[in-house]
């Protein structure tokens, strides 16, 4: 077998299970989406009704009449904003003064931090709790984005990409009388704008799909996400899947096409941000 040959079948092995892992992935989206037009008997019907003969539109109808998902939106996009916007401003400050400026313990308080990323998120859920009870922010649009100001592994990320940038360039600016402030916002920001694009998108996309902290922190329905708000579908008589499903779809998809368009940002920014040089 002639090099050229092996070449050939290892490459077509490879995209043999890519394949496999791309339809793998994406077999729950196509699931949930037809979902989304079966009636309910289809929904639960075994064996399972992959495609349904008449599409159940209707049921997008029931699904926005069934709770004020327009505030949910709202009260999503609202807190997305405001999380990511204030993760972008304590992260580039933050990226900053680990990589250009020099202070006592730098490097003991940096290690600090890197280890707080083995801790799991749970963890912090009571502690967070208990904090912001103390400060009577429960039930508040504070709640829900406080926590989320600053991430460590963003911090990371872009101070590796700040560090990527040339010394060469930070003092011919100090000689031309540039401040570290100005140097920061008009050369190290510019310069790593990949990496800050990457990590606001995994920012919105976290900060939108976040459940698990908004149910506990709000207790009225005008404060709800839109996550929190699909519970409307579920109750003790049991769960509408065709209609969850179609709530799942609206709360789903702008985020899919937000990563699809901006996927080659986020791998870019991943990519410079994790290496030096």
């Amino acid at each position: 077998m002639t090099q050229k040959n092996k070449k050939r079948i290892v490459n077509t092995l490879l995209y043999a299970i890519l394949t496999i892992g791309a339809l793998t992935m994406l077999l729950p989206f196509f699931w949930m989406i037809s979902t989304s037009f079966k009636t309910a008997g289809q929904a639960v019907a075994m064996p399972p009704v992959w495609i349904p003969k008449d599409l159940q539109i209707s049921n997008y109808e029931k699904a926005l009449s069934m709770a004020p998902f327009g505030r949910y939106f709202l009260n999503s996009v609202l807190v997305t904003a405001i999380s990511t916007t204030g993760e972008l401003i304590t992260t580039i400050l933050a990226a900053f003064a680990f990589s250009r400026l020099e202070f006592y313990g730098k490097n003991v308080l940096f290690v600090l931090l890197i280890s707080t990323m083995m801790v799991p998120g749970e963890l912090l859920t009571i502690p967070n709790f208990v904090t912001l009870s103390k400060w009577q922010l429960i039930n508040t649009y504070p709640s829900l984005f406080l926590p989320f100001l600053a991430n460590v592994f963003s911090i990371y990320i872009l101070k590796e990409a700040f560090e990527a940038i040339p010394d060469e360039i930070y003092y011919a600016a100090k000689v031309d009388g540039s401040s570290d402030w100005r140097y920061l916002w008009t050369v190290m920001v510019p310069m790593a704008k990949s990496s800050i694009v990457s990590i606001a998108i995994l920012g919105i996309v976290g900060s939108w799909n976040s459940f698990m902290w908004p149910l506990i922190v709000t207790t009225e329905q005008s404060m709800r996400t839109l996550p929190v708000g699909l519970q409307a579908f579920t109750t003790e008589a049991g769960t509408q899947f065709e209609l969850l499903m179609a709530a799942s779809t609206i709360v789903v998809i702008p985020m899919i096409i937000v990563y699809l368009f901006l996927q080659k940002n986020i791998i870019e920014g991943l990519a410079s941000g994790g290496s030096k040089g």
